[in-house]
């Protein structure tokens, strides 16, 4: 099984793609989706879909796992973050891909043990999940594989 996990935001979406084969996960791919400050939101938008089709023609994963939105201060931030996980939710459906939403808290709570754990902590645990020799960067990357190895680790449980 192939899961694709996205940290989703009109800036840096993150994204991380492993592999699921008799319980042993890997690191197929991660990286980030950027798009400049100062450009239109319709252009970021634009941007990110495209290059989200791409990555799903490329890895042809078997579901999505997105960070559900989760903000308490700063609305214009949600609202942004709103729309990149609308594009993001809208590709996953065109390639008729189920679709599973963890908050960061289950996020972090699946991955470290700790619902309040800090960014460091995560990516440390990321890395030993996934046997790598190095924390994914930059960091955005590597939310979006938490964000895929919590769907795996949350499905086997059901």
């Amino acid at each position: 099984m192939r899961i694709l996990g996205v940290d989703p935001g009109t800036g840096r979406c993150g994204f991380g793609v492993i592999s699921v084969s008799r319980g042993k996960m890997r690191m197929v791919t991660a990286g980030v989706i950027s798009t400049p400050a100062g450009t239109a939101l319709e252009d970021r938008l634009l941007d990110i879909y495209e290059s989200m089709r791409k990555i799903v023609e490329e890895t042809k994963p078997d579901c999505v796992s997105i960070e559900k939105l989760f903000f308490t201060k700063n609305i214009t931030t949600g609202i942004s973050v709103a729309h990149a996980r609308g594009i993001v939710m809208l590709v996953a459906r065109q390639f008729e891909l189920p679709i599973y939403e963890y908050t960061p808290n289950q996020i972090k709570q699946t991955i470290t043990g700790y619902g309040n754990a800090d960014k460091k902590q995560m990516q440390k645990m990321v890395k030993t999940t996934l046997g790598l020799g190095v924390v994914p960067k930059p960091d955005d990357a590597a939310d979006g594989l938490a964000a895929a190895i919590t769907h795996s680790l949350m499905s086997r449980s059901v």
